[in-house]
């Protein structure tokens, strides 16, 4: 069943979080890492609508996006092209084939790891079938830029759409995922009416690779939390010359949104997030009456249960899994597949029976294998998973600040755990926004392109109104 929330005023408003979201604000800001004090909020510069920074400058390829940050101006927008030499690529096969392979699982299913065959078969697959340059293409087929923010280097691609009064979004991947998984969003969202949709549901779209992650630069001092990337954030829309826009995340960029509506940066005006990231926090504070309640609570508890294992060692021993990642393709790739049963099972079924569910085909599964490998950010990218351990432990015992600006949520029934509306409002009181799903999972984004576009177009729609009415 579909229920759909409405929106409530969709001006900023300050939610009055009352007293049961005080009573649940400690365990919930100590996952959520808000870290609010952490660093200086971005600069209040005036902007114009329509960006004013001319992104021009030298051509920056993946040889040197992480190179050093010490460059001159480094505030400037820079286009940036993938080129990844033929003997990475070599090399990364001849690793695959070279993979020291441990005996058969003694289950029939999942509980002690990625199974053998799929293992195997997506290995490959990836060694004689598989074609990076097409993802080279995919990519540089999009503008792609960089910029120094608080001393890292900010890999992003940001496509105007062809339509006026166009909505800025910025949207974040999470792990062990990138922006190769907000690919096939990018025509939906920016040229809807290719897609079915309206050229009133337009948006400029901005997609950020985290801090750590792809092409983006590794931090090189502590404090990179949720934060720390919230404000990042708010200063890249401001470069880009945005003063109103809408951010979306899901998994690390559902935090790191949160995290942006809680801080109330300049030129917010609304938030959509798919998944609850607090919850496993919150267990025993979540209401379980319903038999959708009751069904989620199961499915958490299973979670937390048996499917953990990577966020407990990426919060606590990030560099020790570190040694691994970035030795081994086969054990990345087990590493980042091992994440949620739903997902999992959709790709694995993807590589062992060849019958992909949506977007998960073997392709772009490797897709985002592969550039993690390349750029060997394996490690870096588990930290953003320490600072969030850390933040929270500094974090403890304090309520976080309200949301100024409207939340819309969407929960999708492949999730780890498909949030009750009754677990969302518990959260984000005052909720203007709630949809279930018919399909999708985890990476909801990447799984069902299409399905997750009409969602954020449907989330945002009313702020454009609000919009229109203010002029």
């Amino acid at each position: 069943m579909n229920t759909v929330g409405r929106y409530a005023p969709a001006r900023a408003r300050k939610v009055n979080a009352g007293t049961h979201a005080v009573r649940i604000g400690a365990a919930l800001l100590a996952f959520c890492a808000m870290g609010l004090g952490s660093i200086p909020a971005a600069d209040a510069r005036s902007m114009d609508t329509q960006p004013t920074r001319k992104e021009k400058s030298m051509t920056q390829t993946a040889e040197n996006a992480q190179g050093s940050t010490a460059i001159a101006n480094p505030e400037a927008i820079r286009p940036f092209r993938v080129h990844i030499p033929e003997a990475k690529l070599t090399e990364l096969r001849r690793r695959i084939s070279s993979t020291r392979w441990p005996s058969m699982e003694l289950v029939a299913d999942r509980s002690q790891g990625i199974q053998l065959a799929t293992l195997q078969e997506l290995a490959r697959y990836w060694s004689t079938d598989y074609d990076w340059r097409k993802c080279e293409a995919r990519l540089n087929a999009l503008p792609q830029f960089t910029t120094v923010i608080d001393g890292v280097q900010i890999h992003f691609i940001h496509v105007r759409s062809p339509h006026k009064n166009a909505m800025p979004l910025i949207m974040t991947h999470g792990w062990p995922g990138s922006v190769v998984e907000l690919l096939e969003t990018v025509g939906p969202l920016t040229d809807p009416t290719k897609y079915g949709g309206s050229a009133n549901d337009a948006f400029d779209l901005v997609l950020p690779s985290l801090p750590g992650y792809g092409f983006s630069g590794e931090p090189t001092e502590l404090g990179w939390d949720s934060a720390r990337i919230a404000r990042a954030w708010a200063e890249l829309m401001s470069r880009l010359g945005y003063s109103r826009y809408v951010a979306q995340g899901g998994d690390v960029g559902a935090l790191v949104t949160d995290a942006m509506g809680r801080q109330g940066v300049k030129g917010l005006a609304g938030i959509h997030v798919n998944l609850l990231s607090g919850a496993p926090f919150l267990a025993d504070k979540l209401p379980k009456s319903t038999e959708q309640e009751l069904a989620a609570h199961k499915a958490l508890a299973t979670f937390m249960q048996d499917g953990f294992g990577y966020f407990q060692e990426q919060v606590t021993r990030p560099q020790t899994i570190g040694y691994s990642l970035l030795d081994s393709p086969v054990g990345l790739a087990a590493w980042m597949l091992d994440h949620d049963t739903d997902s999992y099972n959709k790709i694995s079924r993807a590589f062992v029976d060849k019958s992909p569910t949506g977007n998960l085909t073997r392709d772009h599964v490797l897709d985002n294998v592969t550039l993690y490998w390349l750029t060997g950010t394996g490690a870096s990218a588990a930290r953003w998973y320490w600072e969030t351990g850390r933040a929270g432990a500094r974090a403890a015992g304090k309520a976080p600040p309200a949301i100024s600006v409207p939340v819309a949520f969407t929960t999708f029934p492949g999730e780890i755990f498909a949030a009750p509306r009754s677990w969302v409002e518990l959260m984000y009181p005052g909720l203007a926004y709630y949809h279930e799903a018919d399909r999708g999972g985890h990476f909801a984004a990447w799984e069902e392109p299409q399905l997750f576009s009409t969602e954020v177009r449907a989330a945002f729609h009313p702020l454009r109104s609000d919009a229109q009415a203010s002029q």
